[in-house]
């Protein structure tokens, strides 16, 4: 039976932030973008960076 591993999960624009631990315990903040044939995703150690990116991610679906 699978937890829910993400919480405080946002989206803005088509990017999806959610935070979670990572392997090491740490809270950290992943931020993917759920575009069509947009594989961009990424982990950040603050949710502020988590943010900062999906505000400018430009999508660039192949």
């Amino acid at each position: 039976m699978a937890r829910n591993r993400f919480w405080d999960v946002d989206r803005i624009g088509p990017v999806q932030i959610g935070t979670h631990h990572d392997r090491h315990g740490r809270e950290a903040h992943a931020a993917a973008c759920t575009a069509p044939g947009c594989d961009w995703s990424a982990d950040y150690l603050s949710r502020a960076a988590a943010e900062l990116a999906a505000r400018t991610h430009r999508c660039n679906p192949r």
